[in-house]
């Protein structure tokens, strides 16, 4: 007689599997802020299928390109357990000044067996487009406590939220760029092509918490970050 053990694979997710997860969240996340922003003109974005939403990913050639560059290293730095947070930044041409971030700090969760990231980073040692680092990767296996749907319906959540932000969010009253600012451990490797950056802190802001997800190996929490209108030189 043989016995027999059945394993539920859906609830078992690789490092290399969150590690996409994440990586594909920031992308989406990334490309909703700047069309609900109006940082790029809607044309230039076409509607996909994602989450269970109907989302929008940029068409622009250039700006495809970048976020492909930035996502590949991404995913780099998070298998090393290097990345501590992403931060979109929001700034008014005319201006010069920080409008918004939106920040989305990742911690790896106990026993994913991950470097030893997941500590908030020093928020005077920024990175715009930033490091990486040549430790060990992980190709280890995390007993998932929740279903690859139950985390695509937390980052639905977070898009949601995103999408909602023009209810509550000042106007923006200028033409507006937008930076990536990575922040990551400090024995970790900086590429050429990556620069030292400050924070682009925003004085007298107004805060406002995000939803979360996890997929059991790393954790991301979101918020955003504004200057409130009546700060502003209209």
């Amino acid at each position: 007689m043989y016995s027999h053990t059945a394993v539920d694979t859906r609830n078992i997710i690789t490092i290399k599997g969150s590690v996409d997860i994440v990586s594909d969240f920031f992308f989406t996340a990334i490309n909703s802020i700047l069309y609900q922003r109006g940082i790029y003109q809607p044309e230039t974005f076409k509607r996909e299928s994602k989450y269970g939403l109907t989302v929008l990913t940029t068409t622009d050639p250039g700006l495809t390109t970048y976020l492909a560059s930035i996502m590949g290293q991404m995913e780099t730095w998070l298998l090393q357990g290097n990345v501590q947070r992403l931060v979109v930044v929001v700034t008014g041409v005319d201006s010069g000044e920080t409008l918004e971030r939106w920040q989305f700090n990742v911690t790896v969760e106990d026993g994913a067996g991950i470097g030893s990231a997941g500590t908030v980073g020093d928020e005077n040692n920024a990175f715009a487009p930033n490091r990486r680092s040549g430790g060990g990767g992980g190709n280890g296996k995390v007993q998932c406590r929740k279903s690859v749907r139950e985390i695509h319906n937390e980052i639905q959540a977070i898009i949601r939220q995103v999408t909602a932000s023009v209810t509550f969010l000042p106007l923006l009253n200028e033409p507006c760029s937008f930076d990536l600012l990575v922040y990551t451990d400090k024995d970790a490797v900086v590429p050429r092509k990556w620069e030292d950056s400050d924070p682009r802190y925003i004085m007298n802001s107004q805060e406002v918490k995000l939803r979360s997800f996890t997929t059991s190996v790393h954790k991301v929490d979101s918020m955003v970050t504004y200057k409130e209108a009546d700060e502003w030189d209209i």
